[in-house]
């Protein structure tokens, strides 16, 4: 392994290629001219003084911002020897089932264009553009026939998968334990207990306040609350997304909340995060995609039907449509362990066919994908802004919950962590849950799977959501899922079916995420 001098450089180099000929690159080169014509600028201190009329202007914030999110998005650096494709998944096994899983998405979606006769692309006659110009906002009245369609996965056809992965290598051993055979996740993974945890989370701990507690022990509520919005506006008023990730580690008020995310996301208002979109807007107005009636159908059966998404089902086709055409989501396909799929289409010429990524942005939608988006409509109500945070929260966080691989917050660490803090810390319940043909994953899998988007209240939803962008990880997704299991112990233990155990857990609406977290991480006896 590189030792930590050689480790930084080579973040730094790459960190520098990366905002190389970007577009706040090229506005501070304009910034650092202009400053060159100011009187107080000295020819024997001008690197000092450039430096200082920059930060007083703003600048260097921005550009530390900038650094900030790419430490966030870029893997560490491997090994030098170490072949390419170790950067996006460094076990051989977890490759092997990505690509076998790929394969057999592509398989689906192509058998289903064959099927229906559905080009997969398809450019929009002049009066379809018309229409649709003219009803972009209003997509939600439009009523397609989709009875022919089908999503092309569900989350438990990806549960299958995982359950199978094996590590052959580890299958030859008598490494495992009789515990790891208890849970459907077979294969073995360095994931946190609670004491890790503890460590990892002090922020949650019970002499913290916290926004999501209404009795706080120490500290009166209201108080704390209080105090939490005055830091809350300096944090935004400084624009420091360092800051803005350490402050939602105990939740961001509902005021302040879509600032704060911008900030720590670093998506920005400039101009050109507009032009893209309509950009994007143009794409999905001349082009029509198969895929596109794979979204319409996941908002109808999805987001349409919740309680709390139903109104912003434009909202959702405008920002899911224009996703589909986004080539500049391809970029995190650099350190996701998914490869981007290639369909044959026909070339401008048609005389040939030829093999290009599709979806453009190399994602195809699966059931109940919408659901990602959904939350974020309650933030923004500008669709460009709206857009750029989905985007940055996607190549970020939630492709990890729909790739295989062994990264801390990818989907089998969080199945593998979930089952094991029930088998360590409530045996008797994951044990008659299991004797009963209930295992727990096989009811936990679909919250953990949408990050619980569509199943806790979205006021709920928001505060767990604010942990994650704090701490940087989805691992607190599995500690809830388990918090939630520890929660209706009682009841479960009562039951003799799969079929009365999610009735037990069928409701999630009334929990109060931020309690349940506390007693489960800080009040379990270890």
């Amino acid at each position: 392994m590189m030792d930590e001098s050689t480790e930084l450089s080579v973040s730094i180099t790459q960190i520098v290629q990366r905002l190389k000929g970007t577009h706040l690159h090229s506005q501070l080169e304009k910034q650092a001219k202009e400053c060159m014509h100011k009187p107080e600028i000295k020819l024997e201190t001008l690197k000092d003084d450039v430096r200082r009329l920059l930060k007083e202007s703003g600048w260097e914030r921005k550009l530390q911002n900038a650094v900030y999110r790419e430490l966030h998005i870029l893997p560490p650096p491997g090994h030098p020897r170490a072949p390419p494709e170790h950067a996006k998944e460094p076990l051989e096994y977890m490759r092997k089932a990505q690509v076998s899983w790929e394969k057999r998405i592509l398989k689906s979606l192509n058998s289903m264009c064959s099927e229906l006769g559905i080009p997969l692309a398809r450019k929009r006659p002049v009066s379809e553009q018309k229409e649709l110009t003219n009803k972009w906002n209003e997509m939600g009245t439009d009523e397609p026939d989709l009875s022919k369609f089908r999503p092309v996965y569900a989350p438990k056809d990806f549960l299958e998968v995982l359950i199978g992965l094996r590590n052959l290598n580890n299958d030859r051993c008598e490494d495992l334990t009789v515990r790891s055979n208890w849970g459907l996740i077979q294969v073995s993974l360095n994931v946190r207990d609670i004491p890790q945890m503890r460590e990892t989370y002090p922020e949650l701990g019970l002499t913290y306040g916290q926004l999501g507690i209404d009795d706080h022990t120490h500290v009166p509520p209201d108080l704390f609350e209080s105090e939490h919005i005055v830091i809350g506006k300096k944090v935004v008023n400084e624009q420091d997304s360092a800051a803005a990730q350490q402050y939602s580690r105990q939740g961001c008020p509902t005021g302040l909340r879509a600032q704060l995310w911008t900030l720590i996301l670093n998506t920005t208002d400039d101009p050109e995060v507009i032009t893209h979109y309509e950009q994007l807007k143009a794409r999905v107005i001349h082009h029509g995609l198969l895929v596109d009636n794979l979204i319409y159908k996941d908002v109808k059966l999805t987001a349409s039907n919740d309680d709390y998404y139903f109104v912003f089902e434009d909202y959702l086709y405008q920002v899911l449509l224009c996703f589909s055409r986004d080539t500049a989501v391809l970029e995190h396909f650099n350190y996701n362990s998914a490869t981007p799929p290639k369909s044959c289409v026909q070339s401008k010429s048609g005389s040939e066919q030829c093999a290009v990524v599709y979806p453009p942005n190399g994602v195809i939608p699966f059931h109940g994908f919408s659901m990602y988006v959904a939350p974020l409509c309650f933030l923004y109500n500008e669709p460009s802004k709206l857009y750029s945070v989905f985007r940055e929260m996607y190549i970020r966080y939630f492709f990890r919950l729909h790739s295989i691989s062994s990264h801390p917050s990818g989907i089998v660490s969080l199945c593998l962590q979930f089952e094991r803090l029930l088998q360590t810390h409530l045996p008797q319940l994951f044990y008659h849950l299991r004797e009963i043909g209930a295992q727990p994953l096989r009811i936990a899998f679909k919250w953990i799977v949408r990050a619980f988007s569509g199943y806790l209240s979205t006021d709920q939803l928001l505060l767990l959501w604010d942990r994650i962008l704090g701490y940087g990880s989805l691992e607190i997704v599995a500690v809830l899922a388990a918090a939630v299991f520890a929660f209706r112990a009682e009841n479960l233990m009562e039951v003799t079916s799969l079929a009365s155990a999610e009735a037990v857990l069928a409701d999630l609406s009334t929990l109060k995420v931020m309690p349940l977290l506390q007693i489960f991480l800080f009040a379990t006896s270890v």
